[in-house]
């Protein structure tokens, strides 16, 4: 009886052990737990790889223009489930290259780009081609465009040319005007181009007699337009590259208490909208873009770009002036 009861114990630990054995994956030598450990490095792997990586570098994360750019872009991406890496380069070309090369390392698929420095932005997109990085250039043309895959922009030259057009006028006898720019911005340069265009076409001519590099910054910007108006109180206009210049250049006058000259922005910019609801102040414009619908359109081409389908290389979004008379139709609370 108790031979029985021990060979029947046995019996029951040895079905127990099997079972166990059979339940469990992780036993056994290394060489036993080949197959699984290399299928879950596959489906570790898999999800890795769903979707695609994006790079995102802007001029300055401070300016709420670019901020609605990249949210603009961002809410596409991750809607088609991608991924969106921003990094700030705050105005310091030297720090976008730096933060470009960790993207790289980081294996973006893509970058959207809207350069510090046109200029010195150059040797970064000879490191992205090298990398097989798709390049979208947003807002902002490098010079080399040979590098880039898609442009995505407004028609710059034309924002700056109605600001123009709005002066002669505006100011049919013509006058003097000071120019608040920004060369390293290609964007900038188009504008400004654009005004000068537009003023030289005048009857009676236009004077430029101050022009004052800003670095596309309100700071710079207002300090600039202290030194203009010292110099020349009685400068009929100020054309601004874009709207924190213009409403720097606004401070500028106030502070002098000089109610008379018209200043122009470009972008359409919340802040802006705001200014031009007040009566008798001096910004006389903007010639607005939307980033909300430049964003979508740059993050659209970009996922078909990854995808393989044929794009447009050049997308260029309208631009229209707003001012005090029509700024009501757009809102002052956010973009258009």
């Amino acid at each position: 009886m108790l031979k029985k009861n021990i060979v029947s114990i046995v019996m029951v630990l040895a079905v127990g052990v099997s079972l166990l054995s059979g339940c469990k994956k992780n036993v056994g030598t290394p060489e036993d737990n080949a197959v699984s450990e290399e299928q879950q490095e596959g489906e570790e792997k898999t999800d890795v790889e769903e979707g695609y990586t994006f790079g995102f570098s802007a001029i300055d994360m401070e300016n709420p223009y670019f901020i609605t750019l990249e949210s603009a872009i961002r809410e596409v991406i991750e809607d088609e489930e991608h991924r969106l890496i921003t990094k700030d380069p705050a105005s310091d070309p030297e720090l976008q290259s730096a933060q470009i090369d960790e993207m790289i390392e980081e294996g973006i698929d893509a970058i959207f780009l809207c350069p510090v420095d046109w200029e010195a932005i150059t040797p970064s997109l000879e490191r992205l081609q090298e990398a097989g990085i798709k390049i979208i250039n947003v807002d902002t043309q490098v010079k080399e465009m040979d590098y880039v895959d898609a442009y995505i922009g407004s028609d710059n030259k034309e924002a700056g040319y109605i600001c123009g057009e709005d002066l002669i006028e505006k100011c049919p006898d013509g006058g003097t005007v000071a120019i608040l720019e920004c060369p390293t911005q290609n964007s900038i340069n188009d504008r400004i181009t654009g005004f000068e265009e537009a003023i030289s076409k005048a009857e009676i001519g236009f004077e430029v007699v101050a022009r004052e590099d800003t670095n596309g910054e309100f700071e710079k910007a207002l300090e600039a337009t202290k030194r203009i108006l010292q110099d020349h109180s009685d400068v009929t206009a100020i054309m601004c590259g874009n709207d924190q210049l213009a409403v720097a250049a606004k401070t500028a006058a106030n502070l002098a208490g000089l109610d008379q000259v018209i200043i122009y922005g470009v972008d359409g910019s919340p802040d802006i909208k705001k200014e031009l609801k007040k009566p008798g102040n001096q910004i006389a414009g903007t010639a607005a873009q939307s980033p909300i619908n430049m964003g979508k359109s740059a993050a659209e081409i970009g996922i078909q770009l990854l995808d393989g389908k044929e794009i447009e290389r050049e997308t260029y979004e309208e631009v229209f002036m707003i001012d005090q008379d029509n700024v009501d139709m757009y809102g002052v609370d956010g973009w258009q």
